[in-house]
């Protein structure tokens, strides 16, 4: 029987957004009758076995570096050594008919698994989560990274299907030279197991940041470079007068330690920093949360589509977004009237924003039912799994068997 496998650096029991994403969407497959498997790195914590069958998934952890703290160059050989590993494992173990669903960690693996497919008989799918190099040169100005794009769009091209996660991303997809008919956009979804949180749960975790009795305003997930945190502070400055607001973020990620001293310097003492929650507690870290942030880097918007927002619409939570009005994202929380969307440089229109907020429920509560309304609208995971059960049909041969 053909399977189905995926490749992607993290997966269970790791938690970052893509291990929870890929971890939903390999166990619905796995459960519809698909016969599912994983390529992914191995954690640092020894109990994890090398190989194992979890939730009728099958999953191969490949032996690669993890630095904790990672720098640019340390990032690097994490990406290089998975890139090898990963890959030698898929050549060993694909066969002729499965279909390779490479995701976009480490960057530019979809690439090697298109070589692979070729060479095994294999069909090949890129489930493109980030846009790279486009991303990298965004973050980092290194504008020679371009010259591996003619081998990405080589590779897409190739491709039974390339899945994006919004129109803007198709469209760069497209821009490539994809056929129309091979490019398909199915969004990330509501994370699977997301619940109502308890009362004394969410107090819990408002205890834990510090915010009891306090308009919170969080800002949740990877502290990265794409993501434009600065104005975040410079909207907490002029809030300072505001007793009211506080402002957590919670969540690792490069730009942690740049913020947290820049917050130090500036006084900002109700602006806090704390660890990501871990899965089981999401319900509780976004309910803990009055406001949430979501922001992006100008010039990063065709390139990245912060899907976070389904899990704070399914909390029932307002959000303010803060990049480029003109993007996707920003419209879709304006149109679905479940928040605000204001330009990097308006911080003090943001503050002002904020602080009208805080004082006032009956907004709030507006923008919670279009947050919900936005939400159901969207669909969870079975809806996704559906779409990709089609997907695989149409576009690879391999209709769904009998469970």
């Amino acid at each position: 029987m053909p399977r189905v496998i995926f490749l992607n650096r993290f997966y269970w029991p790791d938690e970052t957004a893509t291990a929870q994403l890929l971890a939903d969407l390999a166990e619905a497959l796995a459960g519809r009758g698909y016969a599912v498997s994983v390529i992914a790195s191995r954690p640092r914590e020894s109990s994890v076995p090398q190989n194992e069958e979890r939730k009728r998934v099958r999953i191969m952890r490949i032996r690669s570096t993890r630095a904790e703290n990672p720098s640019l160059a340390a990032k690097a050989l994490d990406f290089a050594t998975f890139w090898l590993g990963a890959l030698l494992r898929l050549a060993w173990d694909a066969r002729r008919g499965d279909v390779i669903v490479a995701l976009t960690d480490p960057p530019l693996v979809g690439i090697g698994a298109a070589v692979v497919a070729r060479l095994r008989g294999a069909r090949c799918i890129h489930w493109i989560q980030d846009i790279y190099p486009e991303v990298a040169v965004a973050v980092s100005g290194h504008g020679g990274l371009r010259a591996l794009a003619p081998v990405r769009d080589a590779a897409w091209r190739r491709a039974e299907v390339c899945v994006t996660l919004g129109r803007e991303m198709a469209g760069v997809v497209a821009a490539a030279g994809v056929p129309e008919e091979k490019i398909q956009v199915i969004a990330n979804w509501v994370p699977a197991h997301l619940g109502a949180a308890s009362p004394e749960e969410v107090a819990e975790v408002r205890t834990l940041w510090g915010s009891e009795g306090k308009f919170t305003v969080v800002y949740s997930g990877n502290l990265g470079r794409v993501h434009d945190l600065e104005p975040v502070l410079d909207a907490a400055e002029a809030l300072r007068s505001d007793p009211r607001i506080v402002i957590v973020f919670a969540g690792a990620g490069a730009l942690r330690p740049v913020l947290e001293a820049e917050a130090k310097r500036r006084g900002l003492d109700r602006v806090h920093f704390r660890e990501p929650q871990p899965r089981g507690r999401l319900s509780a870290a976004l309910a803990a949360g009055d406001l949430h942030l979501v922001t992006l880097r100008p010039g990063c918007e065709r390139f990245v589509f912060p899907s976070k927002i389904y899990g704070i619409a399914a909390a029932g939570r307002p959000v303010v977004f803060v990049g480029p009005r003109g993007s996707e994202i920003a419209q879709l929380i304006v149109n679905g009237g479940f928040g605000l969307a204001f330009e990097r440089h308006e911080t003090q229109a943001l503050a002002a924003a904020l602080s009208k907020l805080a004082g006032d429920p009956p907004a709030r509560a507006a923008f919670s039912a279009a947050a919900l309304r936005f939400a159901e609208a969207a669909g969870g995971l079975a809806t996704s799994a559906d779409r990709w059960s089609r997907l695989l049909a149409s576009s690879c041969g391999l209709p769904q068997p009998s469970r």
